[in-house]
């Protein structure tokens, strides 16, 4: 459960991180160190948990949910 919690914290640390930037992109118009940093926090923060995701599978800590697309009922 604890891992199920991480990936949703970090998921809505992307989010958060993308609201920064758009806030720095529509506010700032001259300064881009903000833009950057946030950037670089939303790449790290989506390599984590892609690697969250990776590590938590091959551990079996989550597994799919088994629903198969193009599927008959």
């Amino acid at each position: 459960m604890f891992i199920k919690i991480l990936i949703v914290v970090v998921f809505l640390a992307i989010i958060i991180s993308l609201g920064s930037g758009a806030f720095a992109l529509v506010g700032d118009k001259g300064n881009s160190k903000k833009l950057v940093n946030s950037l670089t926090v939303r790449i790290t923060l989506s390599v984590l948990l892609f690697g969250l995701l990776v590590i938590a599978y091959l551990t079996g800590l989550i597994q799919p949910h088994g629903i198969l697309p193009n599927s008959q009922f």
